[in-house]
């Protein structure tokens, strides 16, 4: 039988103590806004039905947290491994310095998206945002992968502005018909090619069938892609030469 609580009645305190003490399936109802969801967990699933509230999945180190609405601010904070599904839009800061993992939000991002994400040989996060996102998109990103698919949107790049401010490692695909503005003198975008496209193929994939889009159709359109200048200064001050 799964394991069912109501972050109404409880709090946030006494709900994280219940969820840590827990494995398998454990499902919330009534969240509306409670913080730490799921914080360090492993090797569980945990379905909310509500809005949770700020860092939800925060040091996550292989568990799966799904959403049936919105999240709050710093979802998949210091993520390590695990599975993050929204099924509506993130608050600021998703996936910040995230280190491993996978975070899929169907429908849009707030503003410093992937801020400071990285990654260790095959600890490679990433981000993939249906909608689109706020301004500082990549904001320092020394590693890992972001897709902002702008799906509903009028084919502008579906960001805000400064994209990629900082960005020293990683990489980020748009799907657009034009180039993002505002970016930075550190950030080079060019048309992704076809080999491009297979380092994101899987997870438009996933994506699609978590939350029922046509992949086909998303892989056939035309995307950026955004990488660091290997000239810019902040390169040699965070990575390997």
């Amino acid at each position: 039988m799964p394991n069912k609580l109501c972050a109404r009645e409880l709090g946030f305190v006494a709900l994280n103590e219940a969820v840590r003490g827990m494995t398998g399936e454990i499902y919330i109802e009534e969240c509306y806004g409670e913080r730490y969801i799921g914080a360090s967990a492993t090797r569980k699933t945990i379905i909310i039905n509500g809005t949770p509230g700020n860092a939800l999945g925060a040091y996550l180190d292989g568990a799966d947290i799904i959403v049936n609405g919105n999240a709050q601010d710093a979802v998949g904070d210091t993520m390590n491994d695990g599975r993050i599904i929204v099924h509506g839009s993130a608050g600021d800061a998703l996936g910040y310095a995230m280190r491993g993992g996978v975070i899929y939000v169907r429908d849009n991002s707030g503003y410093r998206t992937g801020i400071h994400m990285k990654q260790y040989m095959d600890k490679r996060p990433v981000i993939v945002v249906g909608g689109s996102s706020g301004s500082f998109l990549g904001e320092y990103i020394a590693g890992g992968l972001i897709i902002a698919l702008g799906i509903g949107g009028d084919g502008s790049a579906p960001v805000g502005r400064f994209t990629g401010t900082g960005m020293h490692g990683g990489e980020v695909f748009l799907r657009c018909s034009e180039k993002p503005d505002d970016l930075p003198e550190q950030v080079v975008c060019t048309k992704a090619a076809p080999g491009d496209m297979l380092r994101i193929e899987r997870y438009v994939r996933e994506f699609s069938a978590i939350f029922g889009f046509d992949a086909d159709g998303l892989l056939r359109d035309g995307y950026y892609m955004l990488t660091p200048n290997a000239s810019n200064p902040y390169k040699q001050l965070y990575t390997a030469n």
